[in-house]
Parts: C-alpha cells; structure tokens; sequence
C-alpha cells in the first residue's frame, strides 16, 4: 500500500449505480462486496418484513448480527413491486441504474414483468445479473436451494470432514459465499464488456456452478483414477506432512511436501533420522505412509507446546500456524496489522470484515459504513430520481 492511500477516496466503482433485489446471503454478500469498492448500492426490501435476513438470530442492539455481516453500506427503500405506484419510482430508479441483480427463482423477475428481454429493449446499457440455485437452464432450475443442498448436490460435502464420519457441510457457507464472489467477479466483466460495447448483458450465476469450480484438484483427481476422491480430514491428497498435528497444549498445522522443507522440519524437530528414513524418503512414499508419519512427528510434538514449536518452525521457514478459533484469529497481530476487521458506524460492537481488496490508492477503512434500516433511505432516493 502507498503513501498515499486513503480510505476515504473514491473506490474504483465510484459513479456506477446497482440495483439490489437480493436477500439472505449470495446476492447481499455479493452487493456489499460491490458498494465497499465504491458502487452505489440500492437494496429494494419487501415493505414490512424487508430482507428475511433482518430477522436471523443472533442480535446485537435489537438488529441481527447476520444482516450486519453482508448488507452494510446500502440505501434501503421499501417497494412492492406487484403495486403500480411502487412500480413507477422502481422504474425510475431502474432508469438510473447500472446494473441490476436478483435472487428470486427463475421467472419470478419474469412475472413482475422484469424479463431480461423487456429490460434488454427498455434499458440497452443495463446488465441484469441473476443469482439462483442451479441458473436459469436445465431440469433444476426450478428447484429450491439453500447452501447446504448446493454443498451435498456439488460434491463439496462428499470430500469434506474425516474419513468414515457422516457428511459435514464446511464451517462457512461456501456454495452461497462462492456464488456471491464469482457474481462481483462476473459483474465487472460485464461493465468492462459495456464499456467496449455499449450494451448490457445478462449475467447467470447458479450456486451449483459456483460450487462445482470452488472444488480445486478433486474431479482433476477422478479424472486422472476413476475413483471418486473421498473426505481426508485436513490432510492433501499429492503431499504430506500436510495436515493438522497435536502437540502438548493443542493443535497446529504445518506443511512439508518438497524435500528440502521435509529437511527443514526434521532439524526443527531434532529427528535427523526421519528425513533418511525409506519410508519417507520421497513425496509419493511419504504420502503412503502419512500416517506413520504423523505418528513420528506428533511423538515429538507432544514434548512441548504449540508455541514452542512454531517458534521453532517460523525460524527454519516449515510452514506453519496455529489452529485459531475465532476469538484467536480476531487477535491475531497479522489481523490486527493489516486492518482485516474494523467496526461497523452506528452499531457499537460490531466488528466485521473489509472487502480484502487492497489498492495501493484505497486503504481498508477503519470504520465500515452503517447498516440501514428497512426503508431509511425513501426521502433521499424519491429526491434523487426526480433530478433528471
């Protein structure tokens, strides 16, 4: 980061205006992610109710916590789209805006008489960007999804968790978090394609998609032995030692797969012999034997804390770390240096994460802007669209 960093300067999607029909978690992460990077986000809610989300436990100051950690830094109005007068100021705003993104299922856009081709012909520069379960194509696009089923349809949850135990979804919501990272990302390849252009698109996100691309080296893996690859815990299927380990107080995790960090490790546990051993004298033979393995290093681990030997570690250059909870990883001095978490205006407590992209001429802020209330921002909205 330069000198010249300011957190206050305009992000690089400062002047774009999007239009956010999304709730819960995809679509709002997705939109946060877009107004943090300077975009001017209208979160549309249902009067009433609003974003089903405000109503997720856990609560801090009569607000949820839940609804805090994706939906900060928006303007919220209240409309229902099946009345007429809320149509007209949606329309208005729709006029205005740059890009507008949805969760509902497919065709219920449709049946508000939002289509893709109607706004295609209204609106020519407008993208609409779309995020559902499975898309907008194929035998399940009707089909209700929550980030669990995604997990267990897209294979994530076949490979998570340890051998022989009953299937876990991963600690954070992947397959929604996924879907919301790659509609930012597929968001801004469509302005760049307007601006070459001149025209909008349509951008189509399925969580399922999502989920299938977030899967690293594991159909690389079927495909390579025919054999579905199955849960290892935390351990990697082409390396070892790579895993998490006991010591005297707790646990830690360290890598080791090339030969001259297998050396490395082997001095910072004063086992000269491990390194020489046949049966971890190459990658594939080590990978055979973890298990041998990670019963000759937790032996010496267990002599002395887990402070101790990542001192250890840090000073030979094993890769390594602590097995963190979250009251930990807050803690963190590398967390706490760089600014990863800062608090949110107007709700005292609250701590959340910045968007992690970091320019050399925007620095993370260090307090996030507020959460709104259902509808605090109609005044200043219905001002705004009879400018024009």
């Amino acid at each position: 980061m330069t000198d010249n960093a300011d957190p206050s300067s305009p992000g690089p999607l400062a002047g774009f205006v999007v239009l956010d029909l999304t709730r819960v978690l995809a679509g709002p992460f997705c939109m946060m992610m877009l107004a943090d990077l300077g975009a001017a986000v209208i979160k549309v809610e249902q009067p009433g109710p609003g974003d089903e989300a405000r109503h997720f436990l856990p609560f801090i100051g009569g607000e949820s916590a839940y609804f805090a950690a994706v939906n900060r830094g928006k303007k919220s109005i209240a409309l229902d789209l099946k009345l007429d007068s809320d149509r007209v100021v949606f329309d208005r705003l729709l006029a205005r805006a740059d890009v507008l993104v949805e969760n509902f299922r497919p065709g219920v856009l449709d049946k508000l008489g939002y289509a893709f081709e109607v706004l295609e012909q209204r609106h020519p520069r407008l993208i609409l960007a779309t995020i559902s379960g499975f898309g907008q194509s194929g035998p399940y696009k009707d089909k209700g999804a929550y980030d669990i089923v995604v997990q267990a349809l897209g294979g994530m949850m076949s490979i998570t968790g340890h051998p022989g135990m009953p299937p876990v979804r991963t600690g954070a919501s992947l397959a929604d978090l996924g879907a919301g990272l790659f509609a930012a990302n597929g968001i801004q390849a469509a302005l760049l394609q307007r601006h070459r252009t001149g025209k909008g698109c349509r951008v189509d996100i399925a969580m399922l998609d999502c989920q299938i691309a977030l899967l690293e080296n594991a159909i690389a893996r079927y495909c390579a032995t025919g054999v579905s690859p199955q849960p290892m815990g935390a351990r990697h299927s082409g390396s070892a030692p790579f895993d998490a380990f006991q010591a005297a107080d707790g646990y830690l995790v360290l890598v080791a797969g090339s030969e001259h960090l297998f050396e490395r490790l082997a001095r910072a546990l004063e086992l000269p012999g491990l390194a020489s051993d046949p049966r971890f004298k190459g990658r594939a033979e080590r990978v055979e034997n973890q298990d041998l393995l990670k019963q000759a290093i937790e032996a010496r681990l267990a002599t002395a804390p887990v402070s101790h030997w990542l001192a250890r570690f840090d000073a030979l250059g094993v890769p390594a770390g602590p097995v963190n909870d979250i009251e930990a990883m807050v803690n963190d001095p590398q967390v706490q240096s760089r600014g990863v978490l800062a608090e949110v205006e107007g709700s005292p407590g609250v701590k959340l994460p910045v968007t992690p992209v970091l320019l050399s001429t925007h620095a993370y802020p260090d307090v996030l802007p507020p959460v709104p209330r259902l509808d605090e921002h109609r005044a200043e909205l219905l001002r705004w669209i009879q400018e024009t």
